[in-house]
């Protein structure tokens, strides 16, 4: 790929929308303007010392030991990964950025250069969460080839689907799914004969396909070519969002939302397809295979945020700050996520500080009537990094915008960073100055007492009867173990600090990524009576986890499956909140398995847990 320095910004100009001809140029300075900012810092940054790079995604097939590879694959795959690389290169054209796009490895004769790997098992072993069981089959094939699959992009088709074409029926059960940084990815997809982009625009035959029902071949080849892309956006860094209303009257849905299913409907005139947002193509931007350098790649990258300020704006809000960085940041990406849904209804905003690293984001539209909503800002750096900050807003009944917890947490942001740096006399300094009757204040206090190794606790038998109620999370355990890291109490770990979930702040909680079991014993003739609480996930984390309560070996409680963002308080009069008798009990267990797809960031939380007499 030729190293660019400098690229020609393309104004794009959207159809007319019901907003008006003059709102919709407004939109489009904007758009233009951050592009423009954006670009003249990026390349700035490697003009200077330059250092080209050639960095590629690689293409390796798998089989399972009793099943031939799907016919034509060379040419069908060649058609379809060049057909997605056109379309990033010219959706980045149509944003400004000029045609960057992914970069593929050829030979001599020009042809794609796609690897082969053979599984160990046979077609009946494998299920769709064996992403990791393919990829081992496939290391030692791209290692030959002299690629290190950890620190090169990889996209993995697998043979794991059933295409009947006499009877037009289509199933699967291909790992399909994908994660990256610009540094490296993998992307898990599947391939099967009839996947060709010459079938994109056919509106007949009609197929069964084993998810989506009778649908034309056109919208099978579009589903899941559709889904390479997407898949292959991961792969690169980029996270789910949502279109605007305006992008999606104008272009379509976003590729990182729900693009994967409409990619290239327009050929059959069933919408207007998928496209990238300036939010994917800012952070695209500065990925080495779409820069062209490798200028800083493997340094270790981490901007900070300070003076942050969050204030309401005719019923949305707007968030400041100042963003430093050895690393020249060239955007920032606000990601207005609301509960439910993971993270694929995410709108975005984007903007591009100033040469001190001020910036403003101006927080809209957001989507009312969620009582939890997150929000993170996203800091792009010019070599490709990028660093986080998150904190979460809601609305109260009527739609009343609540960004209460926001300004906590931003105003616990210092002393949370001397925790971070173990600079405990100083977060000490900081929890001085709060207000005697400030949350901020009982929340860095519990922090503190949480972080110290003279942390008392009582076994249950010790405490007072007077104490009518008492935290569970303050009550000696007799076991704990935790699937990631180590147990804890009243904070979260890895710098997390704050247990905030479904948009609520706990002072008291026990962590309990799955799986986890936490035990309790009680002496003989105890006078507690119950256990009541609530449980979720924290802010800002994936996962699904189940929440189960044992007493003397009899399970009394299960929960539904949860997901991010959801909180189950039994004071809302929720069937899955929990209140149970522990009257006479010997042995309470508070235990978490993984949803059924994996302990991946599975953080389970019971959220104040208490005792009651």
């Amino acid at each position: 790929m030729k190293f660019v320095f400098s690229v020609v910004l393309t104004v794009v100009l959207l159809p007319l929308l019901a907003c008006g001809q003059s709102e919709k140029a407004e939109l489009n300075q904007a758009q233009s303007e951050t592009v423009t900012a954006a670009l003249k810092i990026l390349d700035a940054y490697h003009a200077a010392n330059p250092k080209p790079g050639d960095r590629k995604l690689h293409v390796i097939c798998w089989r399972p030991s009793d099943r031939e590879f799907p016919a034509d694959k060379q040419g069908r795959l060649t058609r379809i990964l060049e057909h997605i690389q056109k379309f990033y290169g010219d959706e980045m054209e149509r944003l400004g950025f000029g045609h960057r796009t992914i970069q593929f490895d050829y030979d001599d004769e020009k042809n794609l250069v796609i690897h082969e790997a053979i599984g160990a098992g046979k077609y009946a072993d494998y299920k769709k969460a064996d992403g990791q069981k393919v990829k081992a089959d496939c290391v030692p094939v791209l290692k030959e080839a002299g690629i290190n699959p950890d620190r090169e992009t990889v996209v993995i088709f697998t043979n794991l689907s059933d295409w009947d074409p006499e009877k037009k029926t289509f199933v699967h059960k291909s790992p399909y799914y994908a994660g990256g940084n610009y540094r490296g990815g993998t992307a898990w997809q599947l391939d099967s004969v009839e996947l060709d982009t010459k079938n994109l625009g056919l509106k007949e035959p009609i197929i069964s396909d084993g998810e989506y029902g009778k649908i034309s071949l056109g919208k099978h080849n579009s589903i899941f070519i559709g889904g390479v892309a997407h898949e292959l956006g991961h792969s690169l860094g980029l996270p789910h969002c949502r279109e605007r209303r305006d992008e999606k009257e104008a272009f379509g849905t976003a590729l990182m939302g729900s693009g994967n299913r409409t990619y290239f409907d327009q050929l059959r005139s069933e919408g207007r397809g998928s496209f990238l947002t300036l939010a994917h193509g800012l952070r695209l931007a500065s990925h080495p295979q779409f820069s062209g350098s490798v200028k800083g790649m493997n340094q270790p990258t981490r901007a900070t945020y300070s003076e942050i300020a969050v204030k309401e704006v005719d019923e949305h809000f707007s968030v400041s700050g100042k963003i430093t960085s050895p690393v020249p940041v060239y955007a920032l990406v606000a990601y207005l996520d609301p509960e439910g849904g993971g993270d694929y209804d995410s709108r975005t905003v984007c903007t591009v500080p100033d040469a001190s690293g001020k910036f403003s984001l101006d927080c809209y539209p957001l989507q009312r009537g969620k009582e939890s909503s997150q929000i993170r800002v996203v800091a792009l750096m010019a070599n490709g990094a990028t660093s986080t900050w998150e904190s979460s807003f809601g609305f109260r009944p009527k739609g009343v915008l609540d960004i209460s917890l926001m300004k906590i947490t931003i105003g616990l942001a210092d002393f949370i960073e001397a925790l971070r740096n173990n600079q405990i006399e100083r977060a000490k300094e900081i929890a001085a100055e709060f207000p005697k009757d400030d949350v901020r204040k009982d929340a860095a206090l519990r922090l503190l007492e949480a972080q110290s190794p003279d942390r008392k606790t009582k076994n249950s038998g010790e405490i007072s009867d007077s104490e009518k109620s008492f935290p569970l999370s303050a009550v000696t355990p007799a076991e704990a173990s935790v699937g990631w890291g180590e147990p804890a109490y009243d904070f979260i770990p890895e710098g997390k600090f704050l247990i905030v979930s479904g948009g609520q702040l706990f002072q008291r909680g026990i962590y309990a990524h799955a799986p986890a079991r936490h035990v309790y014993e009680f002496p003989e003739g105890h006078s507690w009576k119950r256990l009541t609480g609530k449980f979720g996930l924290p802010e800002q984390r994936g996962g699904s986890v189940v929440f189960v309560i044992k007493v003397d070996g009899k399970e009394v409680f299960r929960s539904q499956l949860v997901k991010p963002g959801q909180i189950y308080d039994i004071k809302k009069g929720e069937s899955s909140g929990f209140s149970v008798s522990i009257e006479a009990a010997k042995k309470l267990e508070l235990i978490t398995e993984d949803g059924g797809d994996g302990t991946a960031v599975d953080w389970g939380l019971w959220l104040a847990p208490t005792l009651n007499r």
